[in-house]
Parts: structure tokens; sequence; C-alpha cells
């Protein structure tokens, strides 16, 4: 145990030093094709070739599947369970301190790294900017952190107060506008947010150019957002055909999650009777589950550009692989495409697929290695034993 603590920082030193040669023997590149016995070659945080394997290796991943860092699109850091064991977002009226708070979200982050994620979007929580600042300055260990900072719905204002919101958000160092189209599935998932306020929000996101991703359940919601120039609809259970043929010929990426609603269902006395957790919103959610399963086979027969999200909240952070496994065994994916909608089409949605969510020459090295072949056994996407972000190895 002592000497396997010790590997990690001496083989990220190594990585910032020289060249290192990761030997692999299943290589997924995560945009559909399969690599068998190559090398790959890392210098200062990047990967500067990939061969075949003939070099002496500094790290040798034979037997493993090793894939591009997976990318979660939707998460909440800042969401935990408290002491007493019940759901808490920080901030105003929770029974933790600040500083607790801080350190849950910190813990949250770094099982998520753990677990193979190396890249997540947060939408969004003030106190993501501080941990965004701590993961890049190397104090924390977490994935790379693309945050909203806060939200817009129906109550931000008026068209002109919500563009002057979204400005506010880009100058606080916003990398994405996160609203809410839609009233949350608990409250049914109605529109909620008119549609000039909706035309104000994502008008204003491309003008100062930021992504915008959109809470929307509803047709109508999702239409008027796609129709707004917004950029992913998220959740999207009661999406109709019409709304998916829109947003396949729109190039409008989709965001259904499978995994928080389970998450919630697993952890339902931890949440229940704390804002629209009742029973009835817990009724509405059990109901969405084949409703997300059905969506997501529509929204594949419309070629519709499916990412990974798993609307991560207090529970699920370090389970976000389970999403891959849903889409499989309830969503009817291929294992290629589930895998590809958490790497490279994830990394086209931010904007970053010059970067990651692939693998080759230029790319950042982030890789994750996992027992089995999740190809052959989606399950596999649970046995994580490696991860490397930007070079600098957290897991082996």
């Amino acid at each position: 145990m002592v000497k396997k603590a010790l590997v990690v920082p001496c083989l990220a030193v190594m990585a910032a030093a020289q060249p290192t040669i990761i030997r692999t023997t299943t290589l997924l590149d995560g945009k559909g094709h399969v690599l068998k016995n190559k090398e790959i070659v890392i210098e200062n945080g990047r990967i500067t070739r990939i061969a075949d394997a003939k070099q002496k290796p500094a790290i040798d991943l034979s037997g493993l599947t090793v894939t591009p860092g997976w990318i979660d699109t939707h998460v909440h850091p800042t969401w935990y369970f408290n002491k007493e064991g019940h759901y808490e977002a920080g901030g105003r009226g929770a029974k933790s301190t600040p500083q607790q708070s801080a350190l849950y979200a910190a813990a949250n982050l770094y099982h998520t790294l753990m677990g193979g994620f190396t890249t997540v979007q947060s939408v969004g929580a003030e106190l993501d900017g501080e941990l965004r600042e701590q993961i890049e300055a190397g104090s924390l260990a977490g994935p790379r952190l693309i945050t909203s900072l806060r939200q817009i719905n129906e109550n931000t204002g008026d068209p002109a107060q919500i563009r002057a919101y979204v400005q506010k958000m880009k100058a606080d160092g916003a990398g994405v506008v996160k609203l809410f189209a839609t009233a949350s599935i608990r409250d049914g998932g109605k529109m909620t947010m008119t549609v000039d306020q909706i035309n104000a929000a994502c008008g204003e996101a491309k003008a100062v150019g930021l992504r915008s991703v959109v809470h929307a359940h509803s047709s109508d919601g999702a239409t008027a957002a796609v129709n707004a120039g917004c950029t992913s609809i998220e959740h999207g259970t009661f999406l109709d055909d019409q709304t998916l043929e829109l947003m396949a010929r729109r190039g409008i990426y989709f965001d259904p999650n499978f995994l928080v609603l389970h998450n919630y269902l697993e952890n339902k006395a931890k949440f229940l009777n704390i804002g629209n957790y009742t029973e009835e919103g817990f009724a509405y959610m059990e109901k969405a589950l084949p409703l997300v399963a059905a969506v997501l086979k529509r929204a594949r027969t419309h070629h519709v550009k499916i990412v990974l999200g798993t609307d991560g909240v207090a529970g699920a952070h370090g389970r976000n692989a389970e999403e891959f496994i849903y889409r499989v065994k309830d969503g009817g994916d291929t294992p290629m495409d589930a895998l590809a909608s958490g790497m490279s089409v994830a990394a086209e949605s931010l904007g970053m697929s010059d970067q990651i969510g692939s693998l080759a020459e230029g790319m950042e090295a982030d890789l994750v290695g996992v027992r089995g072949n999740p190809l052959d056994d989606i399950t596999a996407v649970r046995r994580v034993v490696f991860v490397m972000k930007h070079g600098k190895v957290y897991r082996y």
C-alpha cells in the first residue's frame, strides 16, 4: 500500500520532466475506432505520438482498455448529503458551515475524477469559480471544471434584465449560460420562461461568445430554446418527434439523463420533504424513467447529437459512469455510441474537440484505463484503475 501511494507523485513528476511512454493493449480513440498494441507518447501534458508499441514503457497498461478521459456535461458538485444524511446545496439555509460545504464539494470533485471523468460542466454555483481556480492551480485534485456560476429562470427579470445578467455572468468568468425554460420534472416539466426571455438569454449568450444549455422537459420550451439559438437541451423527457427533428437539423446537442432519476429514487429518504422533493415529485420521477429511455431511442432515430450528462447531484458523484450503463441497458445505445457521447461528442458540445474527448497527436493527455472491455461488457466502466489528466497520473 505504501509503495502504491508513492507511485503517483513520482509518475506525475516524470510526466512533466520528460516524455512518458504508455503501453496499451486495447485503445479506444473516442471517435469510434479500436486500436491494438499501441504506445502513447506524452510530453508537457499532451500526446505527441501514438504508434505501434516498441519502446520500453514508463507506464504499462497492457490488459486494460484505455480511452480518453470521460466528460460529464451536467453536474452539480456543490450538492451533498450533510452530517445528518440530508441533501444540501450549501449557501443560504444550509445547516453546514461554508467551510464544510466547500469541503464536501471538493470531495465530490475528487471522487468524480477518480471515477474516470477528467472534464465536467457544472450548471452551476458561485462556489464553482473558486473550485475551478484551485483545480487549475493544482491545489485540489479534480476534473477540468467548466461552470455557469449561476442560472437563469423566469424570475431573473424581463429581457433587458436577462441580457444584463448574461453579461454579468460572462464578466464573472462563466464558461456557459444555464437557463430553465421549463419547470422541474417534479413539478410537471411545463414551460415557465417566456419566448422573449429565452430569446434574450440565448441571444445574449451568443453575442458574448458563450454556449447556452437549457433545462427543458417539454417540447414547447425546447422548441423555443432551439429557435433562440441555444446550443444544448437538457433532460427533454417529453420531447416529441417534431422537436427532435428540429434539433437534428439545427445541430443542437441533447442530454437525456438516467442516473439522476435513479439516484433520487435510491436516496429518497435523504431528499424527501426538502423543497419540491415531495411524494408527488418522486412519483413524477419514477414515471419519467421509461420516458427517458424512449426519448433517447427516438433521438437516435432522428440522428440528434447525444452527449453524456448525469445531472450528478448529492449521492451521484463518483458514480457518473453509471450513466453509460443506463444508456446501453435501458436506452438501447450501443456501447460505442454511449462511450462516444461521453468523449468526442461531449467535447464537441463544449467547443473543446481540439483539446479533449479523443486520442490523437496534440490532444490533452487525459486517459482512463478500465479492467475489461466496455464494448463487450459496458459495466467495465465501473472498474476504473488508471486516471491521467493533462499528463499527470491521479490513479494507478
